[in-house]
């Protein structure tokens, strides 16, 4: 397993390209409850097919340790670039996806030197500007529970109405969440990785500091997103001073829904641009 030890922590990642050779690789830093062992994900996808690509699994999550919390977001801005130090990255392209995003913005507040651009996903800038609070959701929910109460909050598309039209999506997405479940998230120790992670991702509150980084930064927005409302983008793409902000068909699983958006990242991304 690629496990990489850090100064405070044993990271998990998989990386794909030349990481030595390539001068800026992109850092991936996925959602809440992120685990790289759920398949497919973005080491699937297109990225990687065409940039140098790294993702891990965060503190308390997937493969990496799990540590007494709580934890802090400059934690986990700290433990990625703990990450690019142990792998000698002196500087990269950084996409955040939902938390990750959260996570991306404490990195570019924190360590901008290490950053070349900046993509932010479905993600928010936290305070008066919050995502969905799954902090709130009850700590034992299961996988079917969280899907049906989040559903029609993921994509505003799928309300009451469209869940009543179509049980048979449903009973499929269901069926899918059952057949792709991973055993280990239902020990006592992720869930309480899990559990300091959302507690940390509540305290996330940077809007008021958005004007200081100037890192070149694309924002990337699902159209039906109720977990990062519209209102959040608009915000993200006022106070950042040098982003733009693209839009895209689909809810907070955009990236998926609307295979336009990885598009355009890796076209922000590539080199000249």
């Amino acid at each position: 397993m690629p496990i990489i030890k850090t100064q405070d922590l044993a990271i998990y990642y998989e990386a794909t390209g030349d990481i030595k050779a390539d001068s800026s690789p992109v850092l991936f830093i996925g959602g809440t409850g992120g685990d790289l062992r759920s398949r497919p994900n973005v080491m699937d996808g297109p990225l990687p097919a065409s940039m140098t690509t790294i993702a891990y699994d965060q503190r308390g999550l997937g493969q990496t340790e799990k540590p007494q919390g709580p934890y802090t977001m400059a934690q986990y801005a700290d433990d990625a670039v703990a990450l690019l130090d142990a792998l000698s990255v002196d500087r990269a392209h950084v996409i955040g996806v939902s938390f990750g995003g959260m996570v991306a913005q404490h990195l570019a507040l924190r360590h901008a030197a290490r950053i070349d651009k900046l993509v932010l996903c479905c993600t928010s800038s936290g305070g008066e500007y919050p995502s969905y609070p799954f902090h709130e959701l009850e700590p034992d929910i299961s996988p079917e529970q969280r899907l049906r109460r989040l559903m029609g909050i993921n994509d505003l598309r799928r309300d009451q109405a469209w869940q009543a039209a179509n049980p048979d999506k449903i009973d499929s997405m269901l069926r899918y969440t059952r057949e792709h479940a991973i055993a280990d998230h239902g020990t006592e120790e992720f869930k309480r990785g899990a559990r300091a992670q959302v507690l940390a991702r509540a305290a996330h509150d940077v809007t008021d500091r958005l004007s200081e980084i100037a890192i070149p930064t694309l924002i990337c927005a699902g159209k039906y997103d109720g977990i990062a409302p519209v209102a959040n983008q608009q915000v993200l793409k006022e106070r950042l001073p040098n982003a733009s902000l693209r839009w895209f068909e689909g809810g907070h699983m955009f990236m998926v829904q609307d295979k336009r958006a990885l598009k355009a990242v890796i076209e922000f991304l590539k080199p000249g641009d």
